[in-house]
């Protein structure tokens, strides 16, 4: 998304005389090698040239036609699924491939931010060009050959745009190149014949940083009649906002500091002169570019942060955000980063090890939420009806962290019912106090390994963001402590804290009315044994001739031999045998015994 986002494109520069003038349209061609296709040339509406080449019974029309392109956005502008609009204005330019006349449109897909403001358009193999030509019934010349024969016969007959590399076909004498080489050879071409050269453009555009507000950081310029814009020097840094009554900005249009006059009037650290303070602050991505630097060492007054505190932390190891963070505030942290590097003032080249964007929550109607639809879900009220627990709990078990998920309240109610449960299991609800089942007894061995099971499952799940299996794991072990007619108050102490990160208010809550006056915050994360993680027994499928007659239960440490004679001596299994012998018995280790007759 980032390289998309910064666009870097290869290609050449062309310049092609106007016919009648003495001025030359400069483009930017990604595909040089269809020049020989180009049968008509596209200017943005704001192009400087426009005015002094439009003929005079065009004038009105073009006019008019500037005007409603100037009310649109950019991204209206480019939109791929909109109609194309456009003006001839009378003009013609010269192709300088082959000294073909072909005509000049403005239109609003092309714009003044991007490359030159001008393309040559390639109606064969540009699809915007392509829907163009067709509108407005322009020539369409095919000089790229598909490899592909049926692609080939639809671009032929006009039907098919191939924006694809291919053969050079109707291009004089570059006609049987390949695309790759063709490229080569045609900007070699143009720089020998001084009409163009080799070129790299960017769609990634200089971002206005000013805001006209209050909230922000002040810009650390100041204003001179006699030195100009003048920088503040590093002592009279940190410059802070003043404290204003009013944060409105004044009737005149200018930002809200500008009504800041004690604030605003100061001296120029140049010259010593009257000076006035810049009122524009800059926008919030400026500080949120750089405060994981600032959270490593807040109190320094010296410096952003110390260099050894710095080298300690970074890289900042996890960063969490959703998809649309990679060509913003990710890409913004990335840039300053890597200023920040290059200057010597941070040790890592990168600021972030890890990206994982997490899935958005959907309506219930599977939509994304929004006020139009009216499935928005307030977390407020959900809050407020289930607690903020079940609330948290249930973001996690909706499913993988990266996936988009639909809400449900149903969902929301049986989390909470777990809870509900685990409270039930730990606290007698008549008497607010533990239960008597809890007792300072040893487990047995079916609770103590699924104890140690959970307790590997939830640690590993948290590692991979598997919160919905971790929580799922859990549920397993509390349906099991439910049934236990003692338990052990050290089970139950681990379970708490497993649960805590999930569910911290119930969890705190549990912790001091299990005995302990210390929050669990500050308590080891428990450890469980890998002996004990391993299974006792396994539940084996039994197949005969493909069809599962029986299921049986063996240690898990049976060989194949010990596993074979015990599937064969079920009864069920002797009856689907049927005094047959077996010609194959394939033993599947943990899962099924394959029995062939």
């Amino acid at each position: 998304m980032q390289r998309n986002w910064i666009g870097r494109s290869v290609g050449a520069e062309v310049d092609f005389k106007i016919d009648g003038h003495n001025d030359n349209i400069r483009v930017f061609t990604t595909r040089p090698d269809t020049l020989f296709g180009a049968t008509y040339m596209v200017l943005s509406p704001e192009h400087p040239l426009v005015d002094a080449i439009t003929t005079k019974d065009k004038k009105d029309a073009v006019k008019k036609y500037r005007e409603e392109a100037a009310r649109k956005s950019d991204l209206d502008r480019t939109d791929l699924a909109k109609e194309k609009t456009g003006e001839f204005i009378g003009a013609y330019a010269i192709n300088p491939v082959n000294e073909t006349k072909i005509p000049i449109w403005i239109s609003d897909y092309v714009l003044i931010s991007y490359g030159t403001g001008a393309i040559m358009a390639v109606p064969a193999h540009d699809d915007r060009d392509f829907e163009f030509a067709k509108k407005f019934n322009l020539a369409i010349i095919q000089v790229v050959e598909p490899a592909d024969a049926e692609q080939t016969k639809l671009v032929k007959a006009g039907k098919l745009c191939f924006a694809g590399d291919g053969e050079a076909i109707n291009s004089g004498s570059f006609t049987g190149l390949k695309t790759p080489e063709f490229k080569e050879r045609i900007a070699k071409w143009l720089e020998e014949r001084g009409l163009g050269k080799k070129a790299i453009n960017y769609k990634l555009r200089d971002w206005l940083f000013s805001r006209q507000r209050y909230w922000g950081e002040p810009i650390p310029l100041v204003h001179c009649e006699k030195c100009g814009i003048v920088g503040l020097p590093e002592s009279a840094l940190p410059l802070k906002l003043p404290e204003v009554k009013d944060y409105t900005p004044p009737q005149t249009g200018e930002p809200p500091l500008a009504k800041a006059t004690d604030w605003l009037k100061t001296t120029c650290p140049q010259c010593g002169g009257i000076a006035l303070r810049e009122t524009n602050t800059m926008p919030q991505w400026a500080g949120s570019c750089w405060y994981y630097l600032r959270y490593i060492d807040p109190q320094n007054n010296g410096r952003l942060c110390d260099g050894t505190k710095e080298k300690y932390w970074m890289p900042v190891d996890l960063y969490i955000g959703g998809a649309e963070h990679a060509v913003l505030h990710l890409l913004y942290s990335r840039f300053w980063h890597k200023f920040l590097f290059d200057i010597g003032y941070v040790s890592t080249k990168e600021p972030f090890k890890k990206l994982v964007n997490q899935g958005m929550i959907l309506g219930e109607d599977g939509q994304k939420m929004s006020k139009s639809r009216g499935n928005v879900v307030n977390p407020d009220k959900v809050v407020a009806d289930y607690g903020a627990d079940s609330t948290r709990l249930y973001e996690m078990f909706m499913g993988p962290l990266e996936a988009a998920k639909p809400w449900s309240m149903q969902g929301v109610e049986g989390v909470h019912r777990f809870l509900q449960r685990v409270w039930r299991l730990i606290i007698n609800e008549d008497t607010g106090n533990l239960n008597a089942a809890i007792a300072d007894a040893k487990a047995d061995e079916a609770t103590t390994r699924l104890l140690h099971q959970t307790i590997q499952k939830v640690g590993g799940d948290v590692e991979t963001f598997g919160f919905n299996t971790a929580i799922s794991s859990m549920m397993i072990l509390t349906n099991h402590l439910i049934k236990q007619s003692v338990l052990p108050k050290a089970v139950v102490e681990q379970f708490v804290l497993i649960l805590s990160p999930f569910s911290p208010h119930i969890a705190e809550e549990l912790w001091q009315k299990v005995g302990h006056t210390r929050t669990l915050a500050y308590e080891p994360w428990p450890k469980f044994d890998p002996e004990l993680v391993k299974e006792a027994e396994i539940e084996l499928a039994i197949q005969v001739n493909g069809k599962i007659k029986d299921n049986i239960v063996v240690p898990a440490q049976a060989d194949d031999e010990q596993i074979k004679q015990k599937a064969l001596a079920s009864e069920k299994v002797i009856a689907a045998l049927g005094g047959k012998q077996p010609k194959k018995v394939i033993v599947i280790k943990s899962r099924l015994v394959n029995i062939v007759v």
